[in-house]
This record gives structure tokens, sequence and C-alpha cells, in this order.
């Protein structure tokens, strides 16, 4: 009797267990079916590596709200599609770009390197030519008498060394040549001596004596010729004027050496020293160069032009400088100095900031704000913001920047918040087309077709009207043409034009 009892408690134990651990087995079964299996969208959300393509994702976000960001991909909260994510190769979280290389030769992307050279300090400026007045001379008369023949006809004619400018009659001379020569044929030597004497005395050319010796003739007449090459720039008589002792006939100006006066900015007037180094051209003919010097810096500031006159002195051995010519100086410093410089072409001036592009790794770009010093030439001197060594875009920027949206990242690299993008009437305008379901005070839901733009498709959703009484006649069924904005209160159309009709 006791042997049956315990047997059937032993079973009744057995069978309460085999039934607990059958709910237990039952239990994890149905859990097991009701986890959920990890998906392709956890192993992006754990590693953020897109399985479909082994692409690294650096976040997700929703094409009609690009301005949020998402860790994980799911749907958007904003509109009935799913997150789009953006890799890693497509542009770096720091607002540069990518260009691949084929890219980059089909933009015609050239780089430069920074570098650092020993360079001297210059300053352009234009100046203009002028005749070098310390080389000028004078023909002038030693004597009284009369312009019997002036070749000189007129002031600025050009005239060589040697040549005639004007023939003198001088009656005084007669006598004294006359009594000479009676006393040389007379045999009287010490008195002929003593009167070629008193002509010399007389300012009589050794020349003219000569020749009354050789001819046995007084001479009447005596020849003033240029004493340099160059231009006449004065010309005081004219034939049969009467000259006195010390009278100016003529000046002429030499060619040799001109000089340049040019205007230096006030600013700059300390920095230019006597004795600089000169380079200019002439506009005219920009292969021709010319050298000199700094010959004087002229005292007083023009109060109009707010510049100091500097006096350079010009090679003109030539003869192809004239007065009154415009030509570009270039200044040249004593001593050079090192600067860090880059091509000009490569800096990007916005007005406010100066910003070069700057080649990274695996073929990035990113923009960087520099400070920019002078000019120097072909380059221009980086005073912060890059180190030596660095690779510069020297050409193609403008197209980069067509690339990538340059100007929503550039105040990140000033040091500044980066002004979100849907800001009013900032934003660019998008335009589409479509047919209206309803009209509301505050906004018009539309069914709208793809707008590539924004890599939207199909989609009805609301856009915003700019005020309530905006396009008033427009009705629900109509087929229209609109743009609009994105800004902080979402899109908000500018223009509502039905399909064929008047803007409204």
């Amino acid at each position: 009797m006791k042997t049956n009892f315990a047997l059937k408690a032993t079973a009744l134990a057995l069978a309460g267990a085999g039934l607990a651990f059958g709910g237990y087995w039952l239990g994890i079964q149905k859990h097991d079916s009701k986890a959920p299996t990890p998906t392709a969208s956890s192993a992006e959300a754990g590693d953020k590596i897109d399985p479909k393509t082994g692409r690294r994702v650096l976040y997700w976000h929703d094409p009609m709200v690009p301005g949020h960001k998402f860790d994980k991909p799911g749907k958007s909260p904003f509109m009935d599609m799913q997150l789009v994510p953006v890799y890693a190769d497509e542009g770096s979280a720091d607002g540069g770009v990518k260009i691949n290389p084929s890219l980059q030769q089909n933009l015609g992307i050239r780089f430069a390197t920074v570098r650092r050279e020993e360079t001297r300090d210059s300053f352009e400026m234009v100046g203009t030519t002028q005749f070098d007045e310390s080389i000028a001379e004078v023909v002038q008369s030693r004597v009284t008498g009369y312009i019997d023949r002036l070749y000189a006809r007129a002031p600025m004619q050009r005239i060589k060394r040697g040549e005639p400018v004007a023939s003198l009659f001088v009656p005084d001379w007669i006598a004294p040549q006359e009594e000479y020569l009676a006393l040389k044929r007379g045999g009287n030597n010490d008195l002929a001596a003593a009167a070629r004497q008193r002509m010399r005395v007389m300012s009589i050319p050794d020349g003219l004596i000569a020749q009354a010796d050789r001819t046995g003739q007084a001479q009447k007449h005596m020849t003033l010729t240029s004493p340099v090459t160059g231009v006449i720039t004065e010309l005081a008589v004219r034939d049969g004027a009467m000259v006195s002792p010390g009278m100016t006939v003529a000046k002429v100006a030499g060619l040799n050496k001109v000089w340049l006066v040019a205007e230096v900015p006030e600013v700059l007037a300390n920095s230019v020293r006597t004795g600089m180094a000169v380079g200019a051209t002439f506009s005219g003919d920009p292969n021709r160069k010319y050298t000199g010097k700094v010959r004087e810096i002229l005292p007083g500031v023009s109060t109009s032009t707010r510049t100091v006159q500097a006096r350079l002195e010009l090679d003109n051995r030539d003869g192809s400088l004239t007065p009154g010519m415009l030509m570009r100086v270039r200044l040249g410093a004593e001593k050079p100095v090192s600067r860090l410089l880059v091509p000009t072409e490569s800096v990007i001036t916005t007005g406010k900031r100066s910003v070069v592009l700057v080649a990274g790794e695996n073929n990035s770009i990113q923009p960087v704000v520099v400070t920019t010093g002078r000019d120097m030439g072909d380059d221009t001197e980086i005073l912060s913001g890059l180190t030596e060594g660095q690779k510069v875009v020297a050409s193609g920027q403008f197209l980069i920047d067509s690339e990538a949206n340059l100007r929503s990242v550039l105040p990140k690299f000033a040091g500044e918040e980066a002004k979100p993008a849907a800001q009013p009437g900032a934003g660019p305008v998008y335009r589409g087309v479509g047919t209206v379901e309803k009209v509301a005070p505050e906004a018009l839901t539309l069914s709208h077709k793809p707008i590539p733009e924004l890599k939207w498709g199909n989609m009805t959703m609301d856009f915003n009207k700019p005020r309530p009484d905006a396009f008033a006649e427009i009705k629900p069924g109509q087929d229209i043409e609109f743009s609009f904005r994105e800004t902080k209160e979402g899109y908000v159309l500018e223009s509502v034009m039905p399909v064929g009709g008047a803007r409204k």
C-alpha cells in the first residue's frame, strides 16, 4: 500500500517537472519568435557601415529637411519616407569636399605648394617721364651780335651734339681781326702776338682766328652749336634778333637719362629710400624694361591724392623714352625678408575674409581662412592660416565651389558658428510643378512631381504661404508651377502660377 503511494507521488512529481520544462521551452520559443532578428539597419546603427556598399556612413538625414542629422536609419519624422545615408566618401564631417582624380582633371584643377622664400619688399606705382634737368645744357652768346641764320626752327626739335643752332654776325670782331692781319703781313710779330691776345680777350674763338690766319680775311660770323645730343626745350630768338653777352639762345636737354616722377602713397612714403633699385615698363611696349634708381624724395604731400613724389632716374641710352610717358614702376627694398608665399590666383577674397582651398588626404579639399600680406608679383604673402609644404588649389576654385556649397562651411573656418541653412529668404530657390489639392489660410497642399535638386520624388505635402492673403485666386484642382525656399518654419512658397496663366 505504501509502495503504491510512493510510486504515485513520484509520477506526479515527474509530470509536474515535465510540464514546467515544457512551459519554459514554449516560452523561450515564443519569445525568440517575437524578438527581431539582426538586420542590416542594426548593423548600420552599430558600426555605421552600409552592408550593401561597404561604405562608411556619417549620418542619416531627410533630404527634405537636410539640417537635421540622425545617428540611426529609419523613417523620417517629417515625411513619409526613409532617411537617406550620407557617406564618408561623399564629404567630410567638417565641411570639406572630395573630388575624384578624373573630376579634378575635367575641371582643370591645378595645385601649388606653399613655399617660403627670401623676397624683397616691392611697391608698384605709376609715374610720368620728364627731362633730366641735371644734364641740360644752354647755348649762350658771349658777345653782342645779330642772328643772321637760325638753324633750330622750333622748341622740342631733336638735335645732335655739334649740330648748328644759330649763326651770329658780330661787327665788333671785324676791326681787331683786320688789325691783327695787317700787323702779321707787316712782319711785326710782337705787335701781331699782342693783337692776337686781344682778340682772345674779346671772346673771338681760336677756330675763327686760325681760319683768319689761313684765309687772310676777317671772319664776320660765328656758329653756335649744340653741346649735347638731345631736344631743344627752349628757343628764345628768331632770325635777325640782337643778342647780348650772357643771353641764352637755346636750351638743350639730354636724353641719355630721364627722370620718372612717381606718386608714392603716403602710407608707404617711409618705406621708399634713396638709392633703391627701380624697374619700369611702358604700357606701349610691356616687353621692354628699364632700370634705374631712386634719386630723391621730393618734400611735401599732395592734399588731393595723399601721395609723395619720388624722383627716379632711368637709363635711356637707346633714346626710346621721351617726356610725358606713363609708366608702371616697381621699387625693390635693399634687404630681403623671409616670407610664406602662395600664388595670388589661389586666394579667394570674399570681401570680409580671404580663403585658400587646401588639398588633404584621399583627394579631399578643405577651405582655410588666411591672413594675407603684400603682393609679391604673381605671389601673395600669407601671414597666418597655412604652413610651408601644404598643397593649395591654384585654379578651378569656383568650379569646386559649384561642387560643394563652400559658403555654408566658411564660417566654421573663420571661428564662427555656422549659420543655419534655413534662413528666411537666404536659401536657394527651388522650382516645381504639380496640382493643388487643398487651399488653407496658412498653406497650400500640393501634389508635385519630382524635384531633382532636393532628391524628391512624387509626393503630396504642405507648403506654407508667405502671408494669409497670398495666392488668393489659386483653387483646388489647378495645375500650377511654383517656386519656394527652405526656412526655419519649413518650405515657404514664393510664387504660384497656373500652367498657361499669369502669376498670381
